[in-house]
Order: C-alpha cells, then structure tokens, then sequence
C-alpha cells in the first residue's frame, strides 16, 4: 500500500510540473514573449549559470580530495609500491591539470561569448600552427607517461634479484592455495593431471620430481619475511583470475596454462603497519582482481609480513607436502634465501 501511495505521488507531482510548465508558457506568450525562442537575458542567465556551476563543481571536487585523503590505502609498503605511487600521483597530477583547464574554458565559453543582438561570429576554419601544438603536446605528455609506466612494468615483472625467494600463487574458483619452494628454493614439477583436491593437492605436485619433496603448500594466510626479494610465480586452475597485492601496489594476471611472475620485497612488518595505522586489526591482502565468477568476492587471503625470526619460526611449523620422502632423502634446511 505504502508503494501504490509512492507511486501516486511521484505521478501526481510529475503532472504538477508539466500543468506549471504549460502555464509559464501560456502566461509568456500573453506577454507577448516567445518562450521557444532564447533573447540576450536568457542568454546571459544561461552563461552565469554555467560558469557558476563549473566553479561549484571545481569547489565539491577539492572538497572531496580533502574529505577522502585519511580513506585511502596507507603507505606502500614495497619497493615497488613506492614506484607505483609516484607513477599514480603523475598521472593524476597531469589529468586534473587538463580537467581543470577543459573544463573551466568548456563553460566559461558560453559565458564569455553568449549570443547578443550586436554579435557576430568569426569563421575561423584553419591554423597549421595550433594544430601542431594540439598534437604535439599531447603526444609528448602521452610518451614520457608510457615511459614512466614501463619502469614500474620492468620492476614489477623484470628480470628478479637471484636470492629471490620462490613461491607460487595457484588461484582457482574460487580461493589461493601458496606453495613455498622449500630448502632448495626450486619448486618442483606440477601436473594437472595429478590435481585431487581429496588429498589436498590443490597445484598437482609430482612426486617423480625430487625438487618438489620439500615444498609445503598454505591456504587461508601466507606469510613473507620483511625486506626479502620474493619472486611469485602464478598459475590458475580453469579462467582468468588477477593476483592483486593492494598495500604492495602489485599485480598481475593469472592465466589457465602458462605462468606469468611478478617480484617485489615488502618494506613494512604486519605489526609495524598497525602502528602507522592505528589499526590493531589490520591485515596485508592478497585479492583476486578480475570477475571470475558467482564466488570472486570469496577469494580474499591474508598476508602476513614477519621480521626474520618470526618468518624462521613460522616456517619451522610448516610440513613439506611429500614429507616422508623429504625426510628420508633431505636434511631440514632454510630457504636459500633466508640464509
């Protein structure tokens, strides 16, 4: 009932409008003014009312800057985080410099050359010169973007630092399984004809591989030791999934059938991050940044960013996958790259 009574209004105030419309015009034309046809006052209203409105825009746009600048992610907290927030804050520098500009001129212009009875428009078809100038600026702005955008490319994906620590991200529908190279910081050999969810082998690990005896595998939370080079080497089960670590402003595509790698060393411990933020219960993420499918929403991982000796403790805890050939053939060691 109290939908119907909804309705009827919006209906009834709907018609309001258009019966005052229809008497403003009527009540116009006995006044001998055609309400059809724009004269020098509406024009002059119209183009004060444009550049009020862009200034108001402008005005709630610096507002909302201001209103959301303790709303947003806290500091980066990697090498590459840094990087990537300096090449996010260029280009954000450049499009509110053209916003502003376009904009402003886009409503000033009806302010500034709105028709009146002595006006008289200038045809002006053609200038070599600003066509240059509109080209060629752009064009430059375009590359050294490009430019700057390809060195975090290359630092995220580029060639890693040899004492990387190795771990695969193995992403399916719809949640991570983490798989650490073990001792010998080599991942073994997959396959997924070998994939049994039943028995937990979520990546397809094969036993026939002996450098794979030591890895262990992690679902629910990882954990990466602070100030450690770590090489991530991705993998997805059956579509497209997105590897995306937002406080270590790093990403990249999890594609079904090859592996795609991305690199960073975090710079900042969990506990350490609580601090900065005030937030006893903060947590690093690991997020899935592409839809793939009815459950993406279920996909996210907690990361934990240990000192050394909490990693080294953390990672004593753990069990290799094939532990009973792991212990008959290897003594228990470190990561290479904790050593």
């Amino acid at each position: 009932m109290i939908k119907l009574l909804v309705y009827l209004a919006i209906a009834l105030a709907i018609i309001l409008i258009v019966q005052l419309m229809r008497i403003y015009q009527l009540s116009s034309e006995v006044k001998g003014k055609h309400i059809g046809k724009a004269d020098d006052d509406d024009n002059r209203s119209q183009g004060l009312l444009m550049l009020l409105f862009v200034l108001a825009l402008f005005a709630g746009l610096i507002w909302l800057l201001f209103d959301v600048r303790g709303k947003m992610l806290p500091p980066a907290a990697s090498d590459v985080g840094t990087i990537s927030d300096n090449v996010y804050m260029f280009n954000w520098i450049i499009i509110f410099i053209v916003f502003f500009a376009t904009s402003f001129l886009l409503f000033y212009f009806p302010f500034r050359y709105k028709k009146q009875k002595e006006s008289k428009a200038y045809f002006y078809p053609h200038n070599d010169k600003l066509e240059l100038i509109w080209t060629v600026v752009p064009s430059i702005a375009l590359a050294v973007i490009i430019i700057y955008g390809l060195s975090l490319w290359g630092k995220m994906t580029g060639t890693p630092d040899p004492k990387s620590m190795v771990i695969q991200v193995y992403a399916k529908q719809f949640d991570w399984t983490v798989r650490y190279s073990g001792a010998d910081n080599k991942l073994g050999r997959t396959d997924y004809r070998l994939i049994d969810d039943a028995s937990n082998n979520t990546v397809g690990m094969d036993s026939k591989d002996t450098a794979g005896w030591d890895d262990f595998m992690v679902r629910g939370e990882f954990h990466i030791p602070v100030n450690v080079p770590i090489l991530f080497k991705c993998n997805a089960r059956e579509v497209m999934h997105g590897v995306y670590f937002p406080h270590f402003r790093d990403q990249i595509n999890c594609v079904p059938g090859i592996t795609t790698e991305l690199h960073f060393t975090a710079t900042i411990t969990t506990d350490s991050m609580r601090k900065i933020t005030h937030d006893t219960a903060f947590d690093y993420v690991l997020l899935c940044n592409r839809v793939c499918g009815s459950g993406h929403y279920n996909m996210p991982m907690k990361v934990v960013v240990d000192s050394p000796d909490e990693f080294k403790a953390w990672m004593a805890k753990q069990h290799p996958f094939f532990a009973d050939l792991y212990n008959a053939y290897h003594k228990q060691a470190v990561p290479t790259a904790m050593k």
